[in-house]
């Protein structure tokens, strides 16, 4: 089992479909927190007080972090294996097409959306954004917490996620990029939700139109939602809401 999960290419889609589904879950769950925030600051900082410097929430960025690293490791490998396979294949292609140079080969298949074909790319994007967003926060709140601070750099409780919230988003150029994050999750959850499916064998002829109209719609309304709390406290910082 261990050297079909880690040898061969299907065994290491299997691991990304899981570390996905996990990572989709807690997206699910951070965006329903992060819409808290909108409604009422006394409720949102006692979720982050509860999930501050406890053994279980401890435990859960432990998980978290493990999952993301997982999944990162795995699509880095497929992808270069990906890569030297497409070589193979320029090689052969070279062969019987004389003085057709390599970097000119590039056969796309039909039917395979851009966002298919950029997984990787879109994925560092995530990855260089999520690196930001702990900057922003993780590192103020609970790992501040974990150190024995009760006030962060910029003298806010270490559990006043809300006023945390208001000041990154108050800066125009944070807002440009959180959203611009934010689509790039939304590109790499329309393929990735789907292809979950497809890992273990669940989208056939019959499923694979619906599940992407669905992984469209989920990743359309998590994203969105992720996105209005940007907008509205950028629109508050600004004295229009």
């Amino acid at each position: 089992m261990k050297n079909f999960l880690t040898s061969s290419s299907i065994g290491k889609k299997l691991v990304m479909s899981i570390s996905g589904a996990f990572l989709v879950l807690f997206l699910t769950f951070h965006m329903a927190m992060n819409l808290v925030s909108i409604i009422s600051a006394e409720a949102y900082n006692s979720i982050a007080a509860f999930l501050g410097a406890n053994w279980y929430a401890l435990a859960g960025t432990m998980l978290l972090a493990a999952g993301v690293a997982v999944h990162i490791l795995f699509a880095s490998v497929l992808t270069f294996q990906n890569w030297r396979a497409t070589r193979g294949a320029v090689s052969l292609q070279q062969v019987r097409e004389k003085g057709l140079r390599r970097y000119a080969v590039e056969r796309r298949r039909d039917g395979v959306s851009w966002s298919s074909r950029n997984m990787f790319v879109l994925g560092a994007i995530v990855a260089i954004g999520l690196l930001l967003h702990l900057w922003h926060f993780w590192w103020n709140m609970q790992l501040q917490e974990v150190l024995g601070e009760h006030y962060n750099r910029f003298g806010y409780s270490v559990t006043d996620g809300v006023s945390l919230i208001a000041k990154t988003f108050a800066n125009p150029l944070y807002c440009a990029v959180y959203l611009l994050w934010f689509t790039a999750i939304w590109f790499h959850l329309t393929h990735g939700f789907w292809s979950m499916f497809q890992s273990i064998g669940w989208a056939n002829k019959r499923w694979y139109p619906r599940l992407k109209a669905v992984a469209t719609a989920y990743a359309t309304l998590v994203m969105l939602g992720y996105a209005v709390v940007v907008v509205v406290f950028f629109l508050r910082s600004r004295g229009l809401m």
